[in-house]
């Protein structure tokens, strides 16, 4: 198992868990908007350290925006699985193929 299936996992138990004890849990009780709101501002902040060219403060912030990336989607109970699933389906299509039929 891949740390972020682990990841993804610790997110999912923490659902309804303590928020007292627990900063998952305390942005799910939040809500989804909050989770979102909170996922953008970590990708905000990845995409600054992306172009200032810090490489370590680059990979600590898309490890914050990948977690933060998980908790949004577990407040839509939406799982890794599905997103995986998503991918597995989009394999091998090219990406300009992918948005064409979204329209």
């Amino acid at each position: 198992m891949s740390a972020l299936q682990r990841l993804a996992e610790t997110i999912a138990s923490r659902k309804g868990a303590d928020p007292e004890t627990s900063w998952t849990a305390k942005l799910l009780s939040k809500g989804p908007e909050k989770c979102a709101e909170k996922f953008g501002e970590e990708a905000v902040e990845a995409i600054i350290e992306a172009v200032k060219g810090d490489r370590d403060k680059l990979i600590a912030e898309a490890a914050d925006s990948i977690y933060h990336l998980l908790v949004m989607l577990a407040a839509r109970d939406v799982t890794l699985a599905d997103v995986e699933n998503e991918l597995d389906r989009r394999e091998g299509r090219s990406g300009i193929e992918e948005k064409a039929s979204r329209k």
